[in-house]
């Protein structure tokens, strides 16, 4: 038993002590710049950091003004929308590669990551030529005859949907893929051989096993494009300001660091709060699923 015991106590230091290093990188590199942003969100103006000699919280008021809070609104629905897109589109991909031979499927994922060796700003701008006035979408519905005059897609809520979507791609399939790879195929064929139609099949056989690559996914595609400001900023217009803009002015040329630092707050609480919850009550594993569930 004393050697047992220290043997444990031998493995819980080797994992502590491989854990050290990624956690000193998340405390410097994420907690304390998030921290001195939310201290930074109570200076009472400008760009000047009086926090603790002054405190104010002038800029939470102003971030609750219903022209953010649209804003915001917006941001969120830009988000859901491409992120529900991105798993339309992902999910059969990812259904593909994994149901593909091993040799196929190191190609497949060799293309599913290939756009990410172009500099996303590069990506991007292609997109305002395919979308242009003359752009390829444009000439291809000429030539089919289903427009008269060009379109206007550049520019708008669309094409900024659009712009999340493609640079969503390449971090929605991989876990995706990951999850339907480890499934175990007798699944499928038990499933046929009790009568299940495909349909039924892919309800409770395929979709259970891909859940955990799913609920990642969303996560990881969800929340960037929430604070994202690169894509709206080349492909959206007014309309489609996002809060990332927003703060990212703030940070620039409204030269207001607190309020910046005020919205970044209260973007990173409301994520926080978010995934939170989603992974206490709306995983499909967790405890209060379960819970609800019977």
């Amino acid at each position: 038993m004393p050697e047992h015991r220290q043997a444990l106590l031998g493995g819980r230091a080797e994992i502590s002590i491989l854990t050290l290093p990624p956690f000193v990188w998340l405390l410097v590199f994420f907690l304390v710049p998030v921290l001195i942003l939310a201290a930074l969100s109570f200076s009472p103006a400008g760009m000047t950091v009086e926090v603790f000699r002054t405190p104010s919280l002038e800029h939470y008021r102003q971030s609750l003004d219903p022209f953010y809070l649209g804003i915001l609104l917006r941001s969120i629905g830009y988000a859901a929308s491409a992120t529900l897109i991105t798993l339309l589109i992902a999910f059969p991909a990812a259904y593909f590669i994994a149901s593909s031979p091993p040799r196929r499927q190191v190609w497949l994922l060799f293309l599913v990551f290939l756009p990410l060796w172009t500099n996303l700003l590069v990506r991007l701008y292609s997109f305002k030529i395919i979308l242009g006035d003359n752009g390829l979408v444009n000439q291809l519905l000429q030539a089919l005859s289903i427009v008269g005059e060009p379109l206007s897609l550049i520019y708008t809520p669309l094409a900024v949907v659009v712009g999340f979507v493609y640079w969503n791609l390449p971090y929605m399939i991989p876990p995706i893929y990951a999850a339907l790879e480890r499934m175990n195929p007798s699944l499928l064929e038990a499933s046929m051989d009790l009568g299940a139609s495909r349909a039924q099949t892919f309800r409770h056989v395929i979709v259970p096993a891909s859940l955990p690559g799913v609920t990642t996914g969303v996560i990881l595609c969800f929340v960037p494009t929430l604070g994202s400001f690169i894509v709206p900023d080349i492909l959206g217009g007014p309309e489609s300001m996002m809060v990332g803009n927003v703060i990212a002015a703030q940070f620039g040329q409204g030269l207001n660091w607190p309020f910046g630092s005020a919205l970044a707050t209260l973007l990173t609480l409301l994520v926080t709060v978010g995934v939170t919850l989603y992974i206490r009550y709306g995983e499909p594993g967790s405890t209060a699923a379960r819970e609800a569930r019977a």
